[in-house]
């Protein structure tokens, strides 16, 4: 299968659908409500706290998608909880256009690097499941819950 037909397969609608639907709810949501804590509970999230952690989470895809481009990949046995760490350590008190626009160019960089892999595979795929597809479908729920409180909040 070549590689391009590989791209346009389950994982890259998934990631696509996702996304756009993941991008259309923040966007309707001002830049302060963005901040608002209650998104999610322990940690207590914000909006801004979700797209830097989807942000993180597709930027480390796309490094791991240039690892096996080039041959480094070592597999994707990892520790999640300890990654979900440090990713939040690293953006705390990050300002909310600053984690929109790394949510962003995360996303730009894995789709990046999934269209220049040559010969694209599961460990390749598995990359944009748990960065892309899988992990909005985890979030888009509860997120799609808290805009809905927040636009209410609004409204009143």
């Amino acid at each position: 299968m070549a590689a391009m037909d590989y791209m346009y397969g389950a994982e890259l609608e998934a990631e696509r659908a996702g996304w756009y639907e993941f991008a259309e709810l923040v966007r309707s949501l001002t830049p302060g409500e963005c901040l608002i804590p209650g998104y999610y509970h322990d940690p207590d999230w914000a909006v801004r706290d979700l797209a830097g952690h989807i942000g993180t989470w597709l930027a480390e895809a796309a490094s791991q998608l240039e690892r096996i481009a080039v041959g480094t990949y070592e597999g994707h046995d990892i520790d999640v909880d300890s990654l979900n760490a440090q990713f939040l350590a690293a953006m705390d008190g990050m300002a909310w256009d600053v984690a929109w626009l790394q949510a962003n160019a995360g996303r730009t960089r894995l789709m990046s690097a999934w269209s220049k892999l040559r010969s694209p595979n599961d460990e390749a795929a598995w990359w944009i499941r748990k960065s892309g597809g899988d992990h909005y479908a985890e979030h888009l729920p509860h997120l799609r819950d808290w805009v809905g409180e927040l636009m209410a909040r609004r409204a009143a």
